[in-house]
């Protein structure tokens, strides 16, 4: 037999993907293209995602609040369904206008151990310390010094809801919770995206929050959570992805640098994720790319950036998508993002 026979898994995914596209990927040029584009698509991606959980009331309750300096910060706890509560730090300026309402940024951490601690700069330990230096990641304490209230929620799995430091030795937490997820059609993503809106749902409450200047960042898997949550929860104004937008086909199926917390199933049949970033159109949006990044690497994030903007030029709305190419790793850059949330929100 002359052909070449494959024993590898890795190669047959290679293969599978290589010259895929996604069915709903966009491929016009107008605005009447992107409107009957987006009619179809948003629906479709709601329909991945599967059912949302049922809401209950929020019971929010602040459980401390003490100044640090020139902020305020809180310890907030917000159920989000039936047995289900969120650990959130909320950040706001020691000092703010008394009669106007303030801006707010929910903020979502990456993939990693400490959660929400690192995003918010509570320096709980020297770890905490060491991942805010490595990725420039306390965006939500920065953000706040800059005059916005700040939202840093832990995701499930993470932080106080990762059920121990090591609860699967071996495997990652994230991968164990979608196929236990999976076994009845419910998503991890699709959960966390839950708790995002109410965490909005909870900023909107705050008396000193204007509830129409809402946005959302983050990094890495908080990228994913900033994409997706922005995409299907039309009241986040202005979004700032940063280090995520690139395709499936090199971090996920190329190099599996992703989990079970950042996907649904069928997902890449339909999307990439430029398509998904795309769904925020016309919306202002700003996209981080480290050239150094070797989480997500720069090639593929500016291939990324090219599917997001053919979608805002054909929505008219290219003026309002925003770059950041800076010098730098998997890290938040903050050269573009503050004057960016000042202006949208």
């Amino acid at each position: 037999m002359s052909a070449r026979r494959n024993f590898s898994m890795q190669s047959y995914w290679n293969r599978k993907f290589e010259d895929w596209k996604p069915l709903l990927a966009f491929r016009g040029r107008s605005r009447n293209d992107w409107r009957t584009w987006r009619k179809k698509a948003l629906p479709k991606l709601l329909e991945l995602l599967g059912d949302f959980p049922k809401p209950v009331p929020l019971q929010a309750e602040v459980e401390y609040s003490v100044t640090e300096g020139d902020l305020v910060r809180e310890r907030v706890v917000l159920n989000s369904e039936a047995f289900m509560s969120v650990p959130c730090l909320l950040l706001k300026p020691r000092r703010m206008a008394a009669d106007r309402k303030q801006a707010a940024i929910l903020c979502s951490h990456g993939h990693g151990l400490h959660g929400k601690d690192a995003v918010a700069g509570f320096r709980s330990s020297a770890a905490v310390e060491q991942n805010i230096a490595a990725h420039n990641y306390n965006y939500a304490e920065q953000m706040a010094r800059a005059g916005f209230i700040t939202l840093a929620p832990d995701l499930r799995v993470f932080g106080e809801r990762r059920d121990g430091a090591d609860p699967f030795p071996g495997r990652d937490p994230c991968n164990i919770n979608f196929l236990k997820g999976a076994m009845l059609g419910v998503y991890t993503l699709t959960l966390n995206i839950w708790d995002m809106k109410c965490c909005v749902d909870y900023l909107q409450t705050r008396p000193e929050v204007d509830p129409d200047r809402i946005g959302m960042m983050g990094l890495s898997q908080g990228g994913t959570m900033t994409t997706f949550t922005t995409a299907v929860e039309p009241r986040i104004r202005a979004a700032d992805i940063i280090g995520y937008v690139n395709s499936w086909r090199g971090f996920a199926i190329e190099r599996a640098n992703w989990c079970g917390s950042q996907m649904v199933p069928n997902l890449y049949r339909y999307f990439d994720t430029d398509d998904i970033a795309g769904l925020i159109a016309p919306r202002p949006l700003l996209l981080e790319m480290g050239i150094y990044d070797t989480c997500f690497f720069i090639q593929d994030q500016l291939e990324g950036y090219r599917g997001v903007e053919r979608i805002y030029r054909a929505a008219e709305a290219a003026a309002d998508l925003w770059t950041d190419i800076h010098p730098g790793p998997h890290a938040f850059s903050g050269r573009r993002a503050f004057d960016f949330f000042k202006k949208y929100l």
